[in-house]
């Protein structure tokens, strides 16, 4: 029997690294709009920053997912980090200075989402070699915790912050990088016994690729991701709509909304404890999607999304934490940056379209028949995945 997980010091020291960074990360997700808005009057200026970070990080992600391959996980988790903590600092000392150029916001944004494209990959090696394969879904289980939690305490926080100073949330978003730095740093993950060949990018990319078109139910996997990601993130903005349209005021969106993070932290607490192969659980969390998306039309009152919200929400560290976990065993150590890349670039590849499409959807049929349609669509994806080959993405044994 191996070091308990709650004693492996090296994955503490990363989790607990990330939970700091995660919760300053949230707090300028909250600060960086309200700053601009103050600033230009204008919500344009806001997006145009935000697609700059989610463009750099989209644009990065495959290059960064091959150096995480080549290059110390350990050192290119630090400087990645600490990157981070002087683009944020730049950007608290521009609102300091009272100078909030916008041409600096969006270079520093764009230098935000250029680390955060390498952080990923490279701290999912990072897991993978200090985490024993048993222990893994325990481990993930641990991240969504961080995650959720972030999610849920960030934003009030992130405005509380923003109120006492405009420069406050920013400072702490830098200093908290630095946290998650120095942690990386302490856990010294050692480095790559066997050093893999130099070869050109292309052909690194293409390697990672092949070795996933030969794993189909993987590949399955990933076509139900991409489709749940894109109906879940749509039906956001019907949620919104439902609400006021039923005369929530704006306290109680947030509140309704709420339920995200309440849900995940029970689910993050449930996750190890299920035992279910993932993919019978596939199937079993895109019905609950499906059906509580389609509840929330209920006629219950404008507070009523919250509870089939927090179901979904629920539901949602079981999946990632399983799916987590199978994909952690199941790639090559050698190949982890690259997939860990490849499998967030192929299973997001329509997010960015998914507030247009629900947008869209409310904006013609109203909140609760947009629900409607969108949790059809998943109950229609989980017919179409329990007849799908998934059960062939497991773990190979010797």
């Amino acid at each position: 029997m191996g070091v308990p997980l709650r004693k492996n010091v090296q994955f503490q020291l990363l989790w607990f690294g990330g939970a700091v960074s995660q919760l300053g990360t949230q707090l300028t997700t909250v600060a960086t709009p309200l700053l601009i808005i103050a600033v230009t009057g204008s919500v344009f200026w806001a997006g145009v920053i935000a697609g700059v970070r989610a463009t750099a990080l989209i644009v990065l992600q495959m290059p960064a997912g091959v150096w995480a391959d080549r290059w110390d996980r350990g050192r290119l988790l630090f400087w990645s980090q600490t990157a981070q903590a002087g683009a944020v600092a730049a950007m608290a000392l521009n609102v300091v200075t009272g100078t909030n150029s916008i041409p600096v916001f969006l270079v520093l944004a764009a230098v935000d989402g250029a680390c955060v494209a390498f952080t990923g990959p490279a701290r999912a090696t990072a897991i993978k070699e200090v985490v024993p394969p048993e222990q893994l879904k325990s481990a993930y289980a641990q991240e969504e915790a961080r995650t959720h939690v972030a999610y849920l305490a960030g934003p009030s926080l992130g405005a509380l912050l923003f109120g006492l100073g405009r420069a406050v949330p920013f400072v702490a978003d830098a200093l908290s990088f630095l946290v998650a730095a120095v942690c990386a740093w302490f856990a010294k993950i050692p480095p790559r016994a066997v050093q893999r060949p130099r070869q050109r990018m292309r052909e690194d990319l293409r390697e990672a690729w092949t070795w996933l078109w030969g794993q189909r139910g993987l590949r399955n996997i990933i076509a139900v991701f991409l489709v749940l990601n894109l109906l879940g993130m749509a039906a956001m903005l019907p949620i919104t709509v439902l609400v006021k349209e039923r005369g929530g005021a704006d306290w109680l969106v947030g509140l309704v909304l709420t339920g995200l993070g309440v849900g995940g932290v029970l689910g993050a607490l449930l996750a190890p404890k299920v035992t279910v192969a993932p993919a019978r659980l596939i199937v079993a969390v895109l019905v609950v999607f499906g059906v509580s998306d389609m509840a929330m039309a209920l006629p219950f009152g404008a507070w009523w999304p919250f509870v089939p919200l927090m179901l979904v929400a629920v539901s949602t560290p079981l999946l990632n934490v399983s799916v987590g976990a199978l994909f952690t065993a199941l790639v090559p150590d050698e190949l982890m940056g690259r997939m860990d890349a490849v499998l967030n670039f192929a299973a997001r590849g329509l997010t960015p379209v998914a507030p247009v499409f629900g947008a869209l959807l409310a904006d013609v049929l109203g909140g609760a028949a947009a629900l409607l349609v969108f949790g059809a669509l998943i109950l229609v994806t989980a017919v179409v995945a329990a007849s799908s080959d998934l059960r062939t993405a497991a773990p190979r044994h010797p």
